[in-house]
């Protein structure tokens, strides 16, 4: 998945002479919190968030209203040269830049223009839909051990029960390097059987695990 699919291609802007009152106006008007600042040509100058606009604020429990802060030009007080990234930038590759910089959010730049933003709301909705957690199923974990052909072996199961594997997710095992964790989230809400037939293999299902119950 690239940064075009989930990026929002019409984000509010300011431009650098706006004052930090008129930001924090479009941000509770819009009910968002950052906000790319540019020139006419659309060029990105910075990036002016709600906790930029706080932490300049002599008091971070009240607004102030008569504080300087808020007749100041958005370029005092915004973050100059941000980091962007391109439409067709990787979403997965997007993420560790928010995870390494500790950022919220990434214009999204093409030509030397902004064409969108992403935000940290974003990419947790994503990985909500790509978990296929919105929609009605079953999540199975089984550790296997990290060889070719395991998955395979595993998707014949599933398929021998007709059931639709809706998303398929890898992370390492913290008790053997080894090994994997496949979390398998099924179309279907009794999996019962599927565990069954899995053990029956010999593979280790974790998940569902319930004790006193007998699958």
């Amino acid at each position: 998945m690239i940064v075009e699919e989930i990026m929002n291609d019409e984000p509010y802007t300011l431009a650098p002479t706006n004052t930090v009152l008129e930001a924090l106006k479009l941000m509770r008007e819009k009910k968002v919190r950052h906000l790319p600042v540019i020139d006419n040509e659309r060029h990105v100058l910075g990036v002016i968030t709600e906790r930029d606009i706080k932490e300049a604020l002599p008091s971070p429990l009240k607004d102030e209203p008569n504080s300087p802060v808020f007749s100041a030009k958005v370029e005092d007080i915004m973050i100059k040269n941000p980091l962007v990234g391109h439409p067709l930038d990787f979403v997965e590759e997007v993420a560790l830049t928010f995870y390494e910089a500790k950022i919220g959010c990434l214009p999204i730049v093409s030509g030397g223009k902004l064409v969108g933003i992403v935000t940290t709301t974003d990419l947790l909705y994503t990985y909500i839909e790509l978990t296929g957690a919105t929609e009605p199923g079953s999540k199975i974990e089984i550790r296997v051990c990290d060889t070719p052909g395991v998955l395979f072996e595993i998707t014949k199961i599933f398929n021998l029960h007709h059931a639709n594997v809706q998303s398929v997710l890898v992370y390492p095992d913290s008790e053997n390097t080894q090994n994997k964790i496949l979390s398998v989230r099924v179309k279907t809400l009794n999996p019962l059987a599927i565990i069954e037939n899995l053990r029956k293999e010999g593979f280790d299902v974790l998940w569902p695990n319930l004790p006193g119950v007998s699958l």
